[in-house]
């Protein structure tokens, strides 16, 4: 976890914290199209990938600003 802050930390410090949260939230949201078009439009008898894809787009979502907020409280 010291690691991720430490990344966290030197991209804060390196003032593109705005490309990075906005290029992780566009990941998230194509993570999320994704596990959707697989539940909606494919015949999966399985539902693992699906939710997994929008589990981790909806993280990818909100998890970037709420690090560069905890990395800016502690660094």
């Amino acid at each position: 976890m010291d690691d991720v802050l430490e990344l966290v930390d030197l991209v804060a410090d390196s003032e593109l914290e705005g490309v990075f949260v906005w290029l992780l939230r566009l990941v998230g949201v194509v993570a999320v199209v994704a596990g959707l078009g697989l539940w909606l439009l494919t015949d999966m008898g399985i539902l693992v990938l699906p939710l997994v894809l929008i589990v981790v787009g909806i993280a990818l979502l909100v998890v970037p600003s709420v690090l560069l907020s905890i990395a800016e409280l502690f660094g």
